[in-house]
């Protein structure tokens, strides 16, 4: 018997947490978290993780369970991430899916068998040269997440083969999940783009920028929010010259995160619901 699972997916500031709540709400679930940085301890601001208001509404998995300085894989994460689905099921609870990361989405969803692989080089690389090897994969990682850049660049020069074609030849045996997907879109690009500077004068009130100079080194320092305010905690720039820096990084993230969740979209036509945001 395959496992009912709700999806709720867009890019950043389009509302999933909410309407997430709100749908377990009144089916009875819980929220599964799938954001790449919303995993890391300390990072409460930068990543917009549930308030404690909305965490004591539904209960929330895959949220702070990890240390800044750790490195987290998809194949980590798939595996918490299928324990936490499979445990809210055996409690008779429909497990909600949300999150903006799309890789962690589609490796669940289709159910990836994902291994980390031997990795021989030491590699240093760019955002750009990964997408002229492996578009897919840069398309899901933003260009100051070097680690991530660098592990990938290094699956492929190790083994020849690209972190997106061992993701799809790792291989699914089949998902146990049966899926339907909401897609939170903006027909309107700009409310997209109001609704990110809202969220970042939000963030910066709340204390964006003591979160970020608490934040120690480490692949969670990568996260939007933090990397882009380091040159003023440095004193090399203008508070607000990285504000409205790290308004076009997030802009430009969301249109990534849309270009991955609407081909998602289009594949699942017929198990996925497009829901407007305004």
């Amino acid at each position: 018997m395959s496992i009912s699972l709700l999806v709720v997916c867009g890019p950043t500031a389009s509302g999933k947490t909410s309407l997430a709540i709100e749908l377990c709400e009144q089916h009875g679930g819980e929220v599964v978290s799938a954001d790449s940085m919303q995993v890391y301890r300390g990072m409460d601001i930068a990543t917009a993780k549930p308030s404690a208001r909305q965490l004591a509404r539904v209960p929330h998995h895959l949220i702070s369970v990890i240390e800044p300085s750790e490195r987290f894989s998809v194949e980590q994460y798939c595996k918490l991430a299928h324990a936490a689905i499979a445990d809210i099921h055996s409690r008779g609870k429909l497990p909600v899916l949300c999150g903006g990361t799309g890789l962690y989405i589609r490796a669940v969803m289709e159910n990836w068998q994902l291994t980390e692989g031997e990795i021989k080089h030491e590699t240093e690389g760019t955002w750009h040269q990964l997408h002229e090897v492996d578009p897919a994969a840069a398309l899901n990682i933003h260009p100051n997440d070097s680690k991530r850049i660098n592990h990938a660049l290094a699956l492929f020069h190790s083994t020849g083969v690209t972190l997106t074609a061992q993701n799809e030849q790792s291989h699914r045996l089949g998902t146990p999940y049966d899926a339907q997907m909401i897609y939170l879109v903006a027909r309107d690009r700009q409310v997209l783009y109001d609704r990110i500077n809202a969220r970042v004068d939000e963030m910066l009130a709340q204390g964006l920028v003591e979160e970020a100079q608490a934040m120690p080194q480490g692949t969670a320092a990568q996260a939007i929010g933090h990397k882009e305010l380091q040159p003023y905690l440095r004193g090399e720039s203008s508070l607000e010259a990285c504000v409205e820096n790290l308004k076009r990084e997030t802009r430009r993230y969301a249109k990534r995160q849309i270009t991955y969740f609407g081909r998602m979209a289009r594949e699942r036509s017929e198990r996925c619901e497009t829901w407007e945001i305004s």
